[in-house]
């Protein structure tokens, strides 16, 4: 893991794994920024902050300073757990509902940190039952998103849902599907990537790209500190936020464990409260610099699984090189140039896969055992009301509908609680202190 290799095979592998991350960094403030009404030049905007944010984190962890950093071939990205909970924060606020969700990041990272020491007296109430339901609802909650760019956004007026915006979408999805079965190794690893290109070719001469984002765009830029103004700061925004950080925390825990598993150095208590002051500390900075909540990227520890390559500094470099595409607005700006139809087909497949993790994760909670089906259940039935009844909740106050109208949040409340009380109120100090990996292991080569 401390191997410095020759500088080509450093640049060429640090690739590697910048693309197997990039439509997953850039995804959450595509969401987002049209979310709160940003145009399409504000969005590149917040995506070129995000790969900045991205690449200073993965830096935290892999470099490292004092007490901070796994030290690990670890990479940090913008969270999924947080989109649909910022959408929520954010719903009719317009562009300061930015400044508000900046703020509770902050709030909830700094108070990350301070329970970091603890957490691992904690993780025992994140068995997979809790954790493959809240990814579950993550990637599920998402899918709606991808939907609504397969009809061409909500902005697309009365061509809505066109034919041709469906048809793109559809041939996008095809195209990512054909490539996940024919390509190998790495290229296989980035097939939606490489979708996105395809369609994006291929919507060209049908007039679909829109140039808005590029033109004017800088070669070289720096992300604005607190460009869209000061944080703002609302208790029901923080605890949403709270809840997202616990989720990532855990999440991180599990995918340290297993990354420790395959380099051979097993992540100890050291490293693992190392690894979440880094994730804590890279998400408090990142909205300093208009960046979200940022947490460990699944999909890249199967990549040092399949390359075995496993040099932090490999990955290191990979940091250094999101940090440089966050300082170019052009290089960020080119993924404004996908039509949002092509985006939806890949973003099924994106999302999906999101979701389906969180299914493989539910398959080793013993569901079989006590009332594990019921947490399951229940959790995932109050988490997917807002998807499938957005007025559900039309008569609380506004200030709880930041958090309701989250069915992430709802939902991990919801299991947590639930598996305290079937599980641990009454029962026996049996629970290991830290999840189980076996199948984390399985989810992120998968």
């Amino acid at each position: 893991m401390d191997e410095t290799l020759p500088p080509l095979k450093m640049v060429t592998s640090g690739l590697q794994h910048v693309a197997a991350m990039y439509a997953g960094v850039v995804a959450p403030p595509m969401i987002v920024g049209p979310a709160v009404g940003l145009d399409a030049k504000d969005t590149a905007f917040l995506m070129g902050a995000s790969l900045f944010t991205a690449g200073i984190a993965t830096l935290l962890q892999t470099l490292g300073f004092w007490k901070v950093g796994a030290r690990l071939p670890f990479v940090n990205g913008v969270s999924f757990a947080g989109v649909t909970p910022m959408v929520a924060i954010a719903k009719d606020r317009g562009a300061d509902g930015l400044t508000v969700i900046f703020g509770a990041i902050i709030v909830a990272s700094l108070l990350g940190l301070v329970v970091t020491p603890y957490f691992s007296k904690l993780v025992r109430f994140f068995p997979p039952v809790v954790t493959g339901t809240v990814i579950t609802l993550i990637g599920v909650s998402l899918l709606p998103v991808a939907f609504d760019w397969a009809q061409g956004g909500s902005a697309a007026g009365a061509d809505r849902g066109s034919m041709r915006d469906l048809g793109m979408a559809g041939l996008t999805l095809l195209i990512v599907l054909v490539l996940r079965k024919v390509l190998r190794g790495f290229l296989q690893q980035i097939a939606i990537l490489l979708g996105l290109v395809a369609g994006t070719l291929i919507a060209v001469p049908l007039g679909m790209t829109n140039l808005d984002a590029i033109r004017g765009a800088g070669l070289v830029g720096f992300p604005t500190p607190f460009h869209f103004g000061a944080p703002h700061f609302e208790a029901a925004a923080i605890v949403s936020m709270c809840v997202v950080m616990l989720v990532c925390m855990t999440e991180s825990t599990a995918d340290m464990l297993a990354l420790g598993k395959i380099v051979e150095r097993p992540a100890g208590r050291r490293t693992i409260l190392g690894g979440l002051r880094a994730d804590t500390v890279g998400s408090a900075i990142s909205p300093l610099f208009n960046g979200f909540m940022c947490s460990a990227f699944a999909q890249n520890i199967g990549l040092v699984a399949m390359t075995k390559v496993r040099s932090r500094f490999v990955v290191a470099t990979g940091g250094g090189i999101l940090v440089l595409l966050g300082l170019c607005p052009v290089l960020a700006s080119v993924i404004a140039l996908v039509p949002l139809p092509v985006l939806g087909g890949a973003g099924i497949v994106l999302f999906g896969s999101v979701a389906a993790s969180g299914v493989q994760t539910l398959a080793s909670a013993a569901l079989e055992k006590g009332e594990n089906a019921l947490i399951v259940a229940v959790a995932l039935g109050i988490g997917l009301i807002p998807i499938a009844a957005p007025d559900f909740y039309h008569a609380f106050p506004k200030d709880l509908m930041v958090i309701f109208d989250s069915g992430i949040s709802t939902g991990c409340v919801v299991a947590i609680a639930l598996n305290l009380a079937f599980n641990h109120l009454g029962a026996k100090e049996s629970s290991p202190p830290v999840p189980e990996t076996d199948s984390v292991l399985s989810a992120v080569q998968g």
